[in-house]
């Protein structure tokens, strides 16, 4: 882009020469260093706004009026509009400074809140996906999470009421209490009830009271052995998983689903536990709402079910790529809410491996 000035500079200044002497192209100079400080540094207008005086001057020079006032008055413009653009570019580069120091501030705040999931816990390969409504946001409301535990894992896929930066407080209170009790309770029915009772506690405390009664959050707990083919699952009102197995066959696990959490207080017996089989080889798939309420143009949301049918057979990474890809084509780029977006591939044991291949195993 540099040459664009530069060649205007170049192009004034032959044209302004060429021209009768009553003509006066030379105080169009002053668009260079305006032009340049819309994309260069300090440093680089300077230079153009000095590269501007030097062709000034010379018109003069050529028609034997450097040291007429006309010319001088046009020379003092020039280099008071250099020296503004210069010092525009210099208060601009100090806020761009500013704006790059808070921003990987709060990278490494939402990054510490939200961690990424690991590629592989015990059997299975993992893969999520965050896509935050807000602009320059990385995460909002919806959370997951994943801890190892003996014999297993277990995983949390959430999503607070509201949205954005604003939803991050509740969003990091259930984290918190995810990654502190799944490793301390036997069931699952233990574990949401603690949950429970630790976001009741937390909007007791802090919920505003003109929104009481109004904030809560819904959460997909699940935990999947290593050795039995199996998943168990309580839906605090989360919408249930998609299971994709290698067949082309996609079916939704019937779910009991219990209130969101921070409504009832309930205990451990308020939760059932919903159980579905998760074979070598399927692929469970997580989302929040954001993900099935997104509309496009017309207002028509967004198919998840059947476009994860199409996909049945790609890896988690691969899936979620293009299911990322195909919902923001579905919204045009533009999300009104947070969405999340957690798969689970089952890798086949050895066993399977050799059904697969059609080898006989003793």
């Amino acid at each position: 882009m540099l040459f664009v000035p530069i060649g205007l500079i170049v192009v004034i200044t032959a044209v302004d020469q060429l021209t009768p002497e009553d003509m006066h192209l030379g105080p169009l100079l002053v668009i260079a260093p305006a032009l340049t400080a819309m994309f260069a540094d300090a440093l680089l207008t300077g230079l153009i706004g000095l590269l501007s005086e030097a062709a000034e001057a010379d018109i003069g020079w050529h028609f034997g009026a450097l040291f007429t006032r006309n010319v001088l008055f046009q020379l003092l413009a020039l280099a008071v509009l250099s020296a503004l653009c210069v010092a525009f570019c210099v208060m601009r580069e100090r806020r761009l400074r500013q704006l790059a120091k808070v921003r990987s501030v709060a990278e490494a705040a939402q990054h510490g809140l939200l961690w990424p999931l690991p590629e592989r816990m015990g059997p299975l390969q993992i893969a999520c996906r965050y896509l935050a409504a807000e602009d320059e946001a990385q995460i909002g409301g919806d959370l997951y999470a994943a801890a190892r535990i003996t014999g297993g894992v277990r995983i949390m896929i959430g999503d607070v009421r509201g949205k954005g930066l604003s939803a991050i407080g509740e969003a990091a209170l259930l984290l918190g209490a995810f990654r502190e009790a799944a490793h301390r309770h036997a069931t699952l029915p233990d574990l949401a009830a603690t949950l429970e009772q630790s976001v009741t506690r937390y909007l007791a405390d802090f919920e505003p009271t003109a929104e009481a009664g109004e904030r809560f959050a819904t959460a997909l707990l699940l935990e999947l052995p290593d050795e039995d083919h199996i998943i168990r699952m309580i839906s605090c009102g989360h919408p249930p998983p998609l299971l994709l197995s290698p067949t082309s066959i996609l079916t939704v696990p019937n779910l009991h689903p219990a209130p969101p959490l921070g409504i009832t207080g309930a205990g451990p017996d308020a939760y059932i536990v919903d159980v579905a089989a998760f074979e070598p080889g399927d692929t469970l798939l997580l989302y929040t709402d954001g993900v099935i309420e997104a509309r496009d143009a017309d207002g028509h949301f967004y198919p998840l079910q059947a476009r994860a049918a199409q996909w049945n057979r790609a890896n988690p990474a691969a899936l979620l790529h293009r299911i990322q890809r195909d919902l923001l084509a579905h919204t045009h780029g533009r999300l009104s809410d947070d969405a999340a977006l957690v798969a689970l591939h089952r890798q086949l044991d050895n066993n399977h491996r050799h059904r697969h291949h059609g080898r006989v195993v003793t």
